[in-house]
């Protein structure tokens, strides 16, 4: 049976104990064994992180050990999925930037606070965890992310909805939800998650219940394509 590990903490505005019972939820559904834990403890043993097939972190801004981003990326890069939302995925661990290149992004600012009423635009309708969700609206924080050129967009909201500083650059859209590689390992991100009502239905709850399996299933995937991790491993330090 197929396992995932989430982990939720961090700022508590993001109601992260309540997004963590969302995903275990979702993935209990789904047949998965779910483990669920408050601390980042859970990554100090990296053989262990490795045997899960699933990663879910739910930890806004907070620290991260140096050996403890490591094991997710090992565990990552040897086919272990990487899927998460909103502040717990992309405003986690500021301060390491292996964790910002694994999961593809780092938010900047949210203009406008919540209840910013905008569209989420789906650019790739095609992708199985797009497939029949079609463009919405939200009401809640938009994310202004700074994000990696080799994600794959599924879609996307336009900025400036609310004037700031930065409306003076004109129309711009950027990525709210993505999927990226990372070894072996799929990688999966949504920007929707302010609150824990936000994903408990509707679209958004659709697109993280999508992402989540679909993360999940990148080790078999690699197994399916003759992928195995000496072909992206390398010596040496590259971060």
């Amino acid at each position: 049976m197929a396992k995932a590990l989430i982990t939720w903490g961090g700022w508590d505005g993001h109601e992260p104990d309540k997004v963590a019972a969302i995903c275990a939820d979702i993935l209990t559904e789904a047949g998965m064994t779910v483990s669920v834990h408050d601390t980042l403890s859970c990554f100090d043993d990296a053989a262990e992180v490795a045997t899960h097939d699933l990663i879910v972190p739910v930890w806004t801004m907070s620290t991260i050990e140096p050996h403890q981003a490591e094991a997710v990326s090992e565990a990552v890069a040897r086919g272990t999925g990487l899927a998460g939302c909103h502040g717990g995925m992309c405003d986690a661990f500021r301060a390491n930037v292996l964790w910002q290149f694994m999961t593809g992004a780092n938010w900047v600012a949210h203009p406008g606070g919540d209840g910013v009423v905008h569209t989420i635009t789906i650019t790739d309708p095609d992708h199985p965890i797009t497939e029949g969700i079609a463009d919405f609206e939200v009401a809640t924080e938009q994310y202004y992310l700074q994000t990696d050129p080799a994600n794959r967009v599924l879609a996307t909201t336009r900025f400036p909805v609310t004037t700031w500083y930065h409306s003076p650059n004109g129309p711009v859209d950027v990525p709210q939800v993505w999927t990226r590689r990372w070894g072996l390992g799929r990688v999966f991100y949504s920007a929707l998650g302010h609150k824990a009502a936000i994903i408990a239905s509707g679209p958004a709850h659709d697109l993280l219940r999508n992402g989540l399996l679909w993360a999940a299933q990148g080790r078999a995937a690699a197994r399916d394509t003759g992928e195995a991790y000496e072909d992206y491993a390398s010596a040496g330090k590259h971060f």
